[in-house]
């Protein structure tokens, strides 16, 4: 009979297991930036995929292994204007890998400088607004919503680190 101490060792050498497998097949095409627990103690790999135009900030988890798709992604692109501008979020909800990957790009908004982040909330956002509205004033975004039109503005400052 294992004890839940052993359970607990079990199942995080598998995670240093998987997480040592996933790295070698990302960094071929990827910029493995680091590690991190998500809201369940579980590991997670954070690495980008970036170019002068765009930057994706990644999560794979260490759990499965990588088959060439991540588990979470914030598309970004850089704009003529000196931002990154949001494009996209997508992956599962409450698992702690949105404030990850946020803290990434924020980070990577740093090092190149950028003026700030924008982005859109769009009609297809309203059946999730609320979460999508604690997400961003979470990472200290300000936050314009017009309700009638079903659309808002974001926008997060490198002064809000």
């Amino acid at each position: 009979m294992t004890t839940l101490v052993e359970k607990e060792k079990e199942e995080l050498e598998f995670q240093l297991f998987r997480m040592q497998q996933n790295m070698e097949r990302l960094k071929e095409k990827n910029n493995i930036k680091g590690i991190a627990q998500d809201k369940q103690d579980n590991w997670v790999i954070v690495y980008t995929n970036e170019n002068q135009h765009q930057c994706n900030v990644m999560i794979q988890d260490c759990q499965t292994p990588y088959r060439g798709a991540w588990d979470f992604l914030i598309q970004a692109t850089f704009t003529e204007s000196g931002h990154m501008k949001i494009g996209d979020i997508k992956g599962p909800s409450n698992k702690g890998y949105g404030s990850i990957a946020m803290d990434e790009l924020k980070q990577i908004a740093l090092e190149r400088n950028v003026k700030g982040i924008k982005g859109d909330l769009a009609e297809r956002d309203w059946d999730h607004i609320d979460r999508l509205i604690h997400f961003y004033e979470k990472h200290s975004f300000d936050i314009e919503v017009n309700e009638q039109k079903r659309e808002g503005d974001i926008y997060w400052s490198p002064s809000h680190f």
